[in-house]
């Protein structure tokens, strides 16, 4: 058994360097799905930081990083395999006429020349260190939470005319999860749980700081400040830790240094993506004189 982090003081670490500030749950929850080779779910709301996860722990183990983008409509042949038809066609009719049968035609056209990987498959086959991100797997249809069930459980796929592929080295294997729906108690309970909120006002200020050079402290609170009261909003979308920092580059690059309420009126598109959020903070928050 390999793990990915020495221990949760280890990954907190690691997780800094490459950008990515954990506090103590994440960073112990991490490490356990390491050492304990199972897949770990990550729930919360959109731009907390929940993929940024799973690529910083690809980035601080020098993995690679296969994605399966969830969403409605997602089947089989876009999440673990399916085969390139077109030619396998012309593999048939290439071989008519020939003294080949039947039966070894069908050997020869359901092999691995014709298989096309998707990344449920790609990320199980693989050799190297891998981090294998499902993201957004709230998205899906339940019954493609069945899919999954192999994967997760066994670490390994099933293909009828091939066999059981499993995988000779473990990927690291992180689910997302707004929380639009319920997962099944199945998928649950072969994951470890994490869940990720906005952090608070001290958090995210280290955060943006540390990803914003020459942002001053004083202009740093100000915006985590405004962030946070904007998230008090009924708004369509609110602020994610990315557009908070996203608006303190914006800011730094405008010599911006005082958020006062001109620099708001000017720069609020950074954050808020609609126009009756935008409409909202200003008459809420009365961020126009």
């Amino acid at each position: 058994m390999t793990s990915w982090f020495a221990s949760p003081a280890d990954a907190v670490d690691r997780l800094a360097a490459v950008g990515y500030l954990a506090d103590s749950a994440t960073a112990t929850t991490a490490f356990l799905s390491g050492a304990l080779e199972k897949p770990l779910l990550v729930e919360g709301p959109a731009g907390v930081g929940k993929t940024e996860l799973a690529k910083a722990i690809a980035r601080a183990s020098g993995a690679d990083l296969v994605r399966l983008q969830c969403y409605e409509g997602l089947d089989e042949a876009r999440a673990l395999y399916e085969w390139n038809y077109k030619k396998q066609l012309l593999r048939i009719q290439a071989s008519q006429g020939s003294d080949q049968s039947w039966d070894e035609t069908h050997d020869d056209i359901f092999t691995d020349e014709f298989l096309l990987t998707r990344p449920l498959l790609t990320a199980i086959r693989r050799e190297e260190p891998t981090v294998l991100l499902i993201d957004e797997v709230d998205k899906t249809d339940v019954e493609v939470e069945g899919l999954l069930l192999e994967v997760l459980s066994d670490f390994q796929v099933t293909i009828p005319e091939l066999g059981t592929v499993s995988a000779v080295r473990r990927p690291f294997v992180l689910l997302t999860s707004n929380a639009t729906r319920e997962l099944s108690e199945a998928v649950k309970r072969r994951c470890l749980f994490l869940h990720l909120d906005y952090p608070d006002a001290e958090r995210e200020r280290e955060i943006v700081s540390s990803q914003v050079p020459g942002l001053e402290d004083r202009l740093a609170e100000q915006l985590v400040a405004t962030v946070g009261r904007l998230r008090g909003l009924e708004l369509k979308k609110a602020p994610s830790i990315a557009e908070s920092v996203d608006w303190a580059r914006t800011l730094v690059a405008l010599e911006i240094r005082e958020l006062d309420d001109k620099a708001v009126d000017d720069t609020l598109g950074v954050v808020l993506k609609h126009a009756s959020d935008t409409e909202r903070a200003i008459r809420e928050l009365r961020l126009r004189k």
